[in-house]
């Protein structure tokens, strides 16, 4: 028998869980969660035949208990240790008395949950409650519960969620009510006397649909809404500022599900919900179905921000309707899902639209093939990641080399037919999780011929960037291009060349410009337009990494404004890479060591985790 995902304990001979029904009280006073987590499994066959064990994967939790709950009688259990550095630990149950084909597992979370961020009432908006929210993935649902944590493994579940009566909870999952708790809810342990005095309440949930546990998502706090369209919701900290401009910024979210619906079928989750959440949220966004996750940061005031929402619009169909069976995989969710995106911001916001999005894409591909030049197995689209934490290669790769070739086979084919072709494999895998092979083929057998226009093997397996890739073809692209080759030879762009230009003309202008910029030069433009205080942090945080290898010193009040007032791993990354990267940068090293232990509370785990390798490589 075999393991059947490198990231995960679960092997290829052990019933998969079907369904997952959790109780989960929340306790705020220890940051921690007291549960218990009843797994259902498939009918098994008669011995010799039926599985002896089976192995969920955990990460720091507190296992206090496994029973079968049909007779209530222990079921053995261990907790291989060490624990694994990648995976955590693996609980392995006996089933040999097991008559119910279900097992009841009592645990407690870790106060370090990777998947897990607990905001004190001074970290939030109103500076009155506490929050509370998840991010799980790519492996971090098995520190919230014992599961098989692979995408491999889809489950439906259910969720009683004990909050105070203060808060309210939302979920990726269809709300079913907001009750008291029954007798037993009410007597579980509770060390905040604060809490228990004022009351709690259980919010229940229901996921009916398969999904794999890294897009189980909550969050707990003062949470307010505006409606925004018949399908859509948008949530946010109870603050009228911010869900007014998060209002404002996704009006046109249900133009984008029908366009979706146009391009790739039906919409199969019901609803479209949008929750914005506190700054430390370590992404743009995150594809939970029915309640997408979003960093502020995608509120600019000028709707480009539903860009990153036509992503996640886009996961629902290539990525939570078809998902990769593992994170070797990782290019079927993301490179399809780039894809689909820029085609729905296209049929919404235009062609030049769309092919700035390429362009800066392009860009930032081309940059990540420098990241990993020492790596290149990362540069692939099918990767081994064997004894290799997802979290430290996450790149661009994926999503862009995914989407350059997902375009290379529309461009052989005709869009007509490639349309056709993605509307039949959406159809034909629909909530199952498949991997590279599987898709091609599928693409040969749908596509006569194709492997013989198309080196398959060298876009899927080999490394670096294809030569028959290809940078977008527009007016806009390239004359934002001639002007940054026109700036590496000193001359700056003039006001009337840049007049109608928002966040995405100056985000592909500074990522054009070369590293080797000079300092005197990126001080005159930022005196020109005030590029290091822009409100859109793409702009921002381009233009800083930018001045940081120049070493334009003049910027590292700026450079430690931003790493403390956001935890985006898209802007803590390349920031904290610039200030520690090459010889000489003493000062930098520092200065990047000391922003770090000053902010690191305020962002999330899996951030930590990644600026924290960060600075070990070059410290």
């Amino acid at each position: 028998m075999a393991l059947i995902d490198p990231h995960s304990f679960t092997d290829s001979s052990h019933p998969l869980t079907t369904h997952i029904s959790l109780s989960l009280y929340l306790d705020f006073s220890s940051s921690t969660i007291h549960a218990s987590a009843l797994l259902s499994l498939p009918p098994t066959p008669p011995p010799p035949h039926s599985p002896a064990v089976i192995s969920l994967d955990t990460r720091s939790l507190s296992i206090s208990s496994v029973t079968d709950p049909l007779t209530n009688s222990p079921l053995p259990f261990s907790l291989s240790s060490p624990s694994d550095s990648i995976k955590g630990q693996s609980l392995t149950v006996s089933l040999s008395n097991n008559t119910s084909n279900k097992i009841l597992i009592a645990f407690t979370t870790s106060p370090s949950s990777s998947a897990l961020q607990w905001l004190s009432p001074p970290q939030t908006l109103s500076k009155s409650l506490p929050f509370v929210y998840t991010q799980c993935q790519s492996i971090h649902a098995r520190s919230i519960f014992p599961c098989q944590d692979t995408p491999a493994a889809r489950v439906c579940y259910s969720a009683r969620l004990n909050v105070p009566r203060q808060l309210s909870a939302v979920m990726a999952a269809r709300h079913v009510d907001r009750r008291p708790p029954t007798a037993g809810e009410a007597a579980a342990a509770c060390d905040d006397a604060l809490w228990c005095a004022e009351g709690r309440v259980v919010e229940e949930f229901v996921m009916e649909q398969p999904v794999p546990p890294y897009l189980f998502a909550f969050a707990v706090g003062e949470i307010g809404w505006r409606e925004v369209g018949p399908r859509t919701r948008v949530y946010a900290e109870a603050v009228p500022a911010v869900l007014d401009a998060a209002a404002r910024e996704f009006a046109g979210t249900e133009d984008m599900i029908g366009v979706g619906e146009s391009l790739f079928g039906g919409y199969e989750w019901e609803r479209f919900d949008l929750l914005v959440l506190p700054p430390s949220f370590p992404y743009g966004g995150m594809e939970n179905p029915r309640m997408v996750f979003l960093t502020p940061t995608v509120i600019k005031g000028d709707a480009s921000g539903a860009q990153v929402v036509a992503h996640e619009l886009a996961h629902s169909w290539t990525g939570n309707l078809i998902t990769n069976k593992t994170n070797d995989h990782f290019w079927l969710n993301e490179g399809f899902t780039t894809y689909a995106e820029r085609r729905i911001v296209e049929a919404v916001q235009g062609e030049d639209i769309a092919a700035l999005n390429i362009g800066i894409g392009w860009r930032g591909l081309v940059e990540e093939m420098d990241r990993f030049k020492d790596k290149m197995e990362f540069t692939k689209l099918k990767t081994n990641q064997e004894g290799v934490d997802p979290d430290d290669v996450y790149s661009q790769v994926p999503y862009e080399k995914g989407f350059q070739f997902l375009w290379r086979i529309e461009r052989q084919i005709g869009r007509s037919a490639f349309d056709e072709f993605l509307k039949k494999y959406i159809a034909t895998f629909k909530f199952q999780s498949i991997d590279t092979d599987m898709f091609l083929n599928f693409l040969k057998a749908n596509v006569p011929g194709i492997e013989n226009e198309i080196d398959l093997q060298l876009w899927t397996e080999g490394t670096g960037i294809p030569s028959d890739a290809m940078e977008p073809v527009s007016n806009i692209y390239s004359k934002i291009v001639s002007l940054s080759n026109e700036f590496k030879l000193g001359r700056m762009p003039r006001e009337d060349e840049v007049a109608d230009w928002q966040g995405q003309e100056w985000e592909l202008y500074l990522e054009s410009l070369p590293k080797s910029v000079e300092a005197s030069q990126l001080s005159a433009l930022d005196a020109h337009y005030r590029l290091a205080e822009s409100k859109d942090y793409e702009v921002k945080v381009a233009f800083l990494q930018l001045a940081i290898t120049a070493r334009c010193r003049d910027y590292h009040s700026e450079v430690e404004k931003t790493l403390k007032e956001v935890g985006r791993m898209k802007y803590l990354r390349p920031l904290y890479t610039a200030l520690v990267q090459g010889i000489g940068k003493v000062e930098e090293k520092i200065f990047a060591k000391r922003v770090f232990s000053e902010a690191r509370d305020s962002y999330h785990p899996i951030a930590q985790g990644v600026v924290e390798s960060i600075l070990s490589k070059h410290l």
